[in-house]
C-alpha cells in the first residue's frame, strides 16, 4: 500500500513540476490538429475539386488517343502535365502522373513516358501493376530487355490476379525468348497453365510452351 502511495505521490509531483511543459505539449498538439485538418478542409479539399474539374477534359482527351491535348491542354482546359504542376498533393495531380506516362509512351516518347510513371504513386491493386507493367513496355521499346524483364515480375506479383498476372508473365516469358533464355520463358509459360488456365487457354499457350522447349 505504502509503495502504491509513493508512487502516486511522484506521479503528482512530477505533473505538478512540469505542469507548464504538459500544457506546452498538448496546445502544440492541438494546433498541428486544427492546421492537418484546416489545410485538408480549406485548402486541399477545393483543390482537388479544381483538379478534378481539368482533369475531366484530359481524360476525354485521353480516351480519343488525342494524347498532345491531354498532355498540353487546349488553351482552355489544362493538360496532364499542368495539372500535376498546379495540383501537388492531390489525388487528381497524381492519378495524371499516370495518364501522362501513358500518354508519352503513346507518343513514343518512351524516357518521358518512364519518368512520369515512376512518379505515380499507386495502391490500387489493378492500376499498380498497369503502371509497372508499362514501364517494362516502355523499357523494352527502348532495348532495354533485361530492365524491362524486372518490371514485368514486379507487375505481374504486385497483386495476384487472374488479369494482369498471367499479362504479365506471359509479357517476361516473350522477353526471355527475345533474350534466347526458352528455359525460363518455358517455365513461365507452364507456370501461366497451372495457375491461370482461363487465360491460358484463351492465349493457346500450348503453342508457346512447344515453341520453348524446341528452342531450349
Amino acid at each position: 500500500m505504502q509503495s502504491v502511495e509513493k508512487v502516486l505521490s511522484s506521479t503528482e509531483l512530477f505533473f505538478e513540476e512540469n505542469q507548464k511543459l504538459l500544457i506546452r505539449i498538448v496546445i502544440a498538439i492541438l494546433a498541428l490538429l486544427a492546421i492537418f485538418v484546416g489545410t485538408k478542409r480549406f485548402y486541399l479539399m477545393p483543390r482537388e475539386k479544381e483538379a478534378q474539374s481539368q482533369m475531366f477534359v484530359a481524360e476525354q482527351y485521353f480516351e480519343s488517343d488525342s494524347f498532345n491535348l491531354a498532355l498540353y491542354g487546349d488553351g482552355n482546359y489544362s493538360g496532364f502535365l499542368n495539372i500535376i504542376d498546379e495540383y501537388k498533393f492531390t489525388r487528381s495531380g497524381n492519378l495524371s502522373k499516370y495518364y501522362a506516362g501513358i500518354s508519352f509512351f503513346k507518343l513514343g516518347q518512351y524516357e518521358d513516358a518512364i519518368s512520369y510513371l515512376k512518379k505515380f504513386k499507386a495502391k490500387d491493386k489493378m492500376v499498380a501493376p498497369v503502371a509497372a507493367g508499362a514501364i517494362g513496355d516502355a523499357l523494352v521499346e527502348l532495348g532495354r530487355l533485361e530492365e524491362g524483364l524486372n518490371f514485368y515480375y514486379k507487375a505481374a506479383d504486385l497483386s495476384d490476379n487472374s488479369f494482369t498476372s498471367p499479362m504479365f508473365l506471359m509479357k517476361a516469358g516473350q522477353v526471355h525468348e527475345k533474350l534466347g533464355d526458352y528455359a525460363n520463358a518455358g517455365k513461365l509459360y507452364e507456370r501461366i497453365k497451372k495457375d491461370y488456365p482461363d487465360y491460358a487457354r484463351r492465349r493457346n499457350i500450348d503453342k508457346y510452351i512447344t515453341r520453348a522447349k524446341m528452342n531450349g
